[in-house]
């Protein structure tokens, strides 16, 4: 159903965005029924991205998509990496992209070729860090029929995937290629994404590749909004490890996502195989600590270990108490 709905998106574009933009019963198919189907395809399989679908905000834009975000990178096609399925509608193609976010390079480097270049670049990296997968596409430019400012954008991101045509288009090739797509995602996420090793491996310390990747993973885990959040909801504001409440020692009055404590995952990605689904459970998978507390764990053979935490703090305090005395 999927490749039907974005074949007859591929197929009516041009007549619909000749219509009035309000209220388009075309425009809400996109944004609404695409993304539901889409979201449909996800249920059965083990990744949690967000899916969303667009044919522009407050006109019709150039080429509207079908994209597919790991909150764990972005949730907008603003900025981060993404795969997404864009729309020549000229030619009436569908066009798989494993992509980048354009805005967030445009507004560091200008919306003009050393923009593009640099994505161009990124895009080489990204090809190559999951060249496993890669493979299985073309890595061939690609066409979307506009020479505007984000189609460029997306023209010159674009890493690798797939061109379809609507009328022509074999669903069974088009769900392989959706499944592998898929787990190419999840790997380029897990593998560090964009990051150079080098950097990844100067904030690990150390020069295991995979141990590493699992490092920077479980880091980018601790620090996304939609972890953290929830998890200091749930687990409370207060230091598990020596009882920090900056509430009320601090007397801290900002906003709740910027209190001093931290997130720890305490279910170390380097117990999971590459390729393992299961991320973590909030929030069970974590601890609230303050950042001295956070430091201190993760230099403990067990860095789930919230009990010898506990004692250590405890014993410096004694020890504190006892020279007092």
């Amino acid at each position: 159903m999927l490749h039907e709905y974005l074949s007859r998106l591929a197929r009516d574009y041009v007549f619909e965005r000749a219509k009035i933009f309000s209220g388009s019963e075309f425009g809400n198919f996109v944004r609404h029924d695409i993304a539901i189907e889409a979201k449909k395809r996800l249920l059965f399989l083990p990744y949690e991205l967000e899916v969303k679908a667009s044919v522009g905000q407050s006109r019709w834009a150039s080429v509207p998509w079908l994209a597919f975000f790991d909150p764990l990178i972005t949730e907008t096609a603003t900025r981060g990496f993404y795969f997404v399925y864009l729309i020549n509608a000229h030619t009436e193609e569908i066009v798989l992209s494993l992509n980048q976010g354009t805005t967030e390079v445009y507004r560091e480097f200008g919306e003009n070729d050393k923009g593009r270049k640099i994505l161009a670049r990124r895009a080489v990296d990204l090809t190559e860090r999951v060249s496993d997968f890669s493979e299985r596409f073309s890595t061939d430019p690609i066409d979307l029929g506009s020479s505007e400012k984000l189609p460029a954008g997306y023209v010159a991101g674009h890493a690798f995937g797939r061109v379809y045509q609507a009328d022509t288009l074999d669903a069974q090739q088009f769900y392989e290629d959706f499944e592998i797509m898929l787990a190419a995602y999840k790997a380029l996420v897990d593998r560090g994404g964009r990051t150079p090793v080098d950097t990844m491996m100067e904030e690990a310390g150390t020069t295991n590749i995979l141990e590493t990747r699992k490092y920077i993973l479980s880091r980018r885990i601790e620090r996304a909004k939609n972890v953290r959040s929830r998890v200091l909801e749930r687990r409370g504001l207060k230091c598990e490890g020596c009882g920090l409440e900056p509430i009320e020692h601090y007397r801290y009055e900002g906003p709740i996502d910027n209190i001093p404590l931290d997130v720890h995952h305490t279910n170390p990605i380097r117990e999971l195989s590459e390729g393992e689904t299961r991320r973590y459970q909030i929030p069970d998978d974590f601890l609230v600590l303050c950042p001295t507390c956070h430091r201190m764990i993760h230099k403990q053979n067990d860095e789930a270990d919230i009990d010898l935490l506990k004692r250590r703090v405890s014993f410096v305090h004694a020890t504190k108490i006892s020279q007092q005395v």
